[in-house]
């Protein structure tokens, strides 16, 4: 059925703010560069991405009388504070995972950043040693099961809100929103670039573009380090969410695009090329981006862009998913 037709309870402002980046696109003359930012779109507990994409899950926890959320993360995940937020909006319980998915030596990284505001607002932490895996875990279904024995209705939210039946929408939702921002800005982006490794931020994009008249790049960044599972789960969620917005034909190979060379070995360790990218962006724009996310897909438009790989006569929309948080986990950077 049309996206329309699809409950959406408002956790946002409105339409995520939309502007151009002149001083980076200046410093690397090539493409026009602009910027949409989810890490401004709401007020719950600083935003980002996966509140767009909980908008649509909302409605279906509220319909089952879901008392409990139940999601999973890393220590320091994006996704997890924003389940208890949006608990905390809606005088629901959240019920939180968190897995060691980074191996990084500060030792503050389970208590500060996202989980220290998880804890404020009310939501049960577990600890978990597992590494970063981005499939179904035991820890998560184990949590699950201790709601229900404990009497409670849980309402199961998977990492990233993604590998969800409902977990593309939010963001195919952002194409409309991209759509109806060109027609009042008067510009056209030939080219998206967003950060992947849950994968329904770039899927639910894929499908939503996909629907519109005029052709672009959608270009995913793998941040996985594990670039097969990650291109498997987009195009997954990319081709479900495409058939559940009715969109009428098969979503064809080259809209499914992740490219590698920016992760690193390992998922949340910077490499010199996520620290180069944080820098330039708080220095030209003072755009924040995070050594998880965010730095590494603007690794990935910066190095794009100077190649020539996106052409210079290109206006490019990346997309700013949040993440800055996590900022507080890695205090041993940018000391100097």
């Amino acid at each position: 059925m049309p996206l329309s037709d699809f409950p959406r309870y408002p956790l946002t402002f409105g339409p995520s703010p939309v502007h151009h980046l002149p001083r980076l696109s200046q410093h690397l003359g090539g493409a026009q560069i602009w910027a949409k930012r989810e890490d401004v779109s709401s007020g719950l507990a600083f935003g980002g991405n996966k509140t767009r994409k909980l908008e649509y899950l909302v409605p279906e926890a509220l319909a089952e009388g879901a008392d409990t959320l139940v999601s999973i993360g890393g220590y320091q995940s994006n996704h997890t504070r924003q389940v208890a937020a949006v608990a905390a909006k809606l005088g629901l319980k959240a019920r939180l995972v968190q897995e060691n998915w980074v191996e990084w030596p500060d030792p503050l990284t389970d208590r500060v950043g996202n989980i220290q505001l998880s804890r404020m607002m009310g939501a049960k932490v577990t600890l978990d040693s597992a590494g970063f895996d981005i499939g179904i875990r035991s820890s998560w279904q184990q949590a699950i099961d201790e709601v229900v024995a404990d009497g409670g209705k849980p309402y199961a939210i998977p990492a990233g809100a993604s590998d969800h039946r409902l977990g593309g929408l939010g963001f195919a939702n952002w194409a409309d929103e991209v759509e109806q921002q060109e027609r009042e800005l008067g510009v056209f982006f030939d080219t998206i670039i967003v950060c992947t490794v849950t994968g329904s931020t770039h899927a639910g994009m894929i499908a939503g573009f996909a629907g519109q008249d005029r052709p672009r790049r959608v270009i995913g960044i793998d941040a996985s380090a594990t670039l097969e599972k990650t291109r498997a789960q987009v195009e997954k969620i990319a081709r479900n969410t495409a058939e559940l917005i009715g969109l009428g034909r098969d979503l064809r190979d080259d809209e499914i695009t992740v490219l590698e060379g920016w992760a690193g070995d390992l998922y949340g360790i910077p490499v010199q090329s996520t620290m180069d990218a944080i820098r330039l962006g708080a220095e030209l724009e003072a755009m924040i981006t995070d050594p998880v996310y965010e730095g590494k897909s603007l690794a990935g438009l910066i190095d794009l862009v100077q190649s020539r790989d996106i052409p210079a006569s290109s206006t490019v929309l990346y997309a700013h998913l949040g993440g800055q948080l996590a900022l507080n986990a890695y205090s041993g950077l940018f000391r100097s």
